[in-house]
Parts: structure tokens; sequence; C-alpha cells
């Protein structure tokens, strides 16, 4: 990378958003590295500064200081020796013939007694390379595959339990579904709840394709494997501890098995290949209804889209988030859920997914600290092992995947869009 003195005001732009203060770009979008380095505390005292963050530019001013100590060494280490006439002088005092006004005695005719000449030689010692500056979001592929692993262990958990359930659910004859506010307005549309799946696959895959064109994917994809395991585990408790009778009379639920371990299996199975989805008619079990995982993922897949792409994609997330609104109304409008599986559902998903990028944007929540009380939820633990080396807020940038650059066609192979 060129020296900082060096930059331009789209270098200066770049280096915010590679150090997750893309806050600054449009504070700082007319500032050369030469002005950057010139910013003090006194600056971050009035406006435009002073309007962007609360910290009075702390973060920002400890990350100029190691850049002027950078400046400095490449200043000092590129800077060549001093000739003065005749001779080198050291003290401000040699003299054109080599004769120092401090010690005429001990030269003759321009050479000192011992016949050597008095010009003092420069001997340039090279300063040490520094050190290179730690990778401030590492990929770490290796835990986005125990991320992984982790959310597959999850589904195939809230499978088993939903099998279980299943076989506990009473007759909707002897136990008739539970009073519901929103059935009481809105009657059953029978083709609701294939809109809602819909919606949740079109969002499912818009998020896939966005998740593939991130620059920092490792990181963006274990937080949201481990926050959709987690989810999905929550799930398993509240569908076990309560099982709830169907919400409708039109439901038609499988036989129950009564203990033959390997019909329950084969079910199981089954479910999983259709990806629990009822237009796919893998999912014919009852049971599985506080709180609804449809709810779940798509409110899940808008919050990643919109925290991960530019707000000036105001278009996209609108749509994105008619596809998760449209899709959670009709889950009530095809009675397939209790209307407080979706309230449940929308309330632990919204505040694990704000809980956890609050806990990782903040470098003094990550410390397991007698004030930190966030360190006393049980997947603190996870959290800090996921979460340690990333330094900062990933910042939304986004290149091709390194099969896409290697193509013949692909001429760019790097772009940025930052949040502004």
């Amino acid at each position: 990378m060129k020296e900082v003195g060096q930059w331009s005001s789209a270098d200066v732009c770049d280096w915010l958003s590679e150090e997750g203060m893309q806050e600054y770009v449009e504070a700082l979008r007319q500032a050369d590295g030469s002005a950057l380095l010139r910013l003090s505390a006194q600056d971050f005292r009035g406006p435009p500064l002073s309007l962007v963050s609360s910290d009075s530019g702390q973060q920002l001013l400890e990350r100029l200081e190691t850049l002027r100590v950078a400046h400095h060494m490449h200043t000092h280490t590129h800077k060549g020796p001093h000739h003065h006439g005749n001779g080198h002088q050291a003290n401000g005092h040699a003299l054109g013939n080599g004769t120092s006004k401090a010690h005429p005695h001990r030269h003759h005719n321009g050479l000192p007694k011992n016949g050597f000449h008095a010009d003092q030689v420069h001997i340039k010692i090279p300063l040490p390379a520094p050190a290179p500056a730690p990778e401030r979001f590492p990929a770490e592929w290796g835990k986005t595959g125990a991320a992984f692993l982790y959310a597959v262990c999850c589904f195939l958990t809230t499978s088993v339990v939903i099998s279980v359930v299943h076989e506990r659910v009473p007759p909707k004859e002897l136990s008739p579904p539970l009073p519901d506010k929103f059935f009481d307005f809105f009657q059953r549309v029978e083709w609701a709840f294939s809109i809602c799946e819909v919606n949740g696959m079109l969002l499912v895959a818009l998020w896939l394709m966005q998740w593939m064109l991130l620059k920092h994917r490792s990181i963006v994809g274990r937080r949201f494997f481990f926050i959709v395991g987690t989810l999905y585990l929550y799930r398993c408790v509240t569908m076990y501890v309560t099982t709830l009778p169907v919400p409708g009379m039109h439901f038609r639920c499988s036989p129950k098995l009564s203990g033959r371990w390997e019909a329950q299996i084969h079910r199981i199975m089954k479910m999983i290949a259709g990806g629990g989805l009822t237009i796919t008619g893998s999912h014919t079990m009852c049971g599985d209804y506080l709180y609804s995982g449809h709810t779940v993922m798509l409110t899940l897949t808008y919050l990643f889209i919109k925290e991960y792409s530019p707000k000036r994609f105001w278009v996209y997330h609108w749509v994105c988030w008619a596809l998760s609104a449209v899709g959670i109304f009709c889950i009530l409008l095809a009675h397939d859920h209790y209307t407080v599986d979706v309230v449940v559902a929308y309330f632990i998903t919204t505040r694990l997914f704000w809980w956890y990028h609050t806990l990782a944007n903040q470098p003094v929540l990550k410390e397991n600290s007698q004030g930190n009380l966030f360190a006393r939820v049980w997947w603190f633990r996870m959290f800090q092992h996921f979460e340690h080396n990333v330094q900062g807020t990933v910042p939304k940038n986004y290149q091709l995947p390194l099969s896409w650059r290697a193509l013949p066609w692909t001429r760019v192979k790097y772009s940025r869009l930052d949040s502004q």
C-alpha cells in the first residue's frame, strides 16, 4: 500500500472502510493522506466530525497515531545523508579543509597528526521494518465450519423433537383450537401458507446470493449459522415443554406411530429432505407451534440482508421487508399458527440478532468481566470463540468469489460498497 502521506481522498475512504469506521467516510470525503495525519482532538469538538461519533473520535485518533508512527519511520528511513562542501558536518562546526574549530591542534595542513583524514564516516543503519499489523477481519473458515455443524445439529434436533411432540398432540375432536383474536377478524385463506413459504424461499435465495458476494463472508456466515441454530434450539425447548392443540380444524395430521422408531426415523428423514416445508409434502406432523419456524426464517433473512448491504440500496431493503411482512401475515391468514407463535418468534429472533451484533461490535462487551452481564448468557463462550479475532464492525465490502475471479472475462476483481 502507498505511504500515508501520498494517499488520495479515495485511499482515505478505503482505509476508513477497512478499519470499520464507515461513519467518518462522508465527513472526511475530501481529506487526503496529509490532511488525515493532521487531525487532532480539537477537530472532533466541532462539526462535522463532532456529529459523527459520540466518543469524541477516540477510536479514530488511536488508529491515526499508528499511521503517524508508520509515516515518521518511513520518512526517516528514506531520508539520505546531508553533504556540506568538502566535508560532512557532524556538529555544525566542520570546516571545508577538514579542520575542526574545537580541536585545531589535532590537524596539520588539513590532516590529523596520525595521517588520516578528518572527514566523518556515516554508516547507514537500516531501521527494522515495522511488524505487519494483525488482520482485523481474519477469515477463519474453521470457525465458520464449526458454526455450520452447530446449525445442522440444531436442525436435526428440531426434527426429532417435532416427531416426539407429534405423538403428544391431543386429537382436535377432544381439544379444539384455542381462541385467537386474529382468527376472529380474518377468515382462513387456504392458499396463504403457500405464499408464506414461497416468500421465505425467495428471501433465503436473495440472502444466499448476497452472502456469496461479501468480502468477509466467513465472519458473516458463522454469525448467521450460530444465530439460526440457537433460535431453532430455543424452539425445541418451547415446543417440548408446552404442546398446544392444532390452531384449526382443517389440519390433517399424520397418524401416530406409538413407539415404532423405524417409522419415526423414516418420517424425520422425509421432513429433512423436504426442508420442513408444507408445499413439498414433507411436513405432515402437528405440534410444532410455539414458536413459528417460518417466522424465524422470514425475519432473520431480512435482518441479515439489511445489515450487510449499503443504506443506499433502500429499494432492495423495502422489497425484502415486504416479502417478510407479507409472509408473516400469510402465516396467520392461513390459520397455521396461533398469533402468539408469530409474536414470540419475532421477538426472540430480533432480540438475539441485535444482542449478538451489539456484543460483536463493542470490544468491551467481548470481555468476561464483572460489569458485563451479557457474559452470563449460556452461549457467551461460543460467541467469544467465534468473534475473538474480529476487530470492530465488519465493513459492507463486496468482492467476487475466488472461483469467479479466476474466469478470463472477469475484469473487476474487487469493488467496495460502503454503507452511505
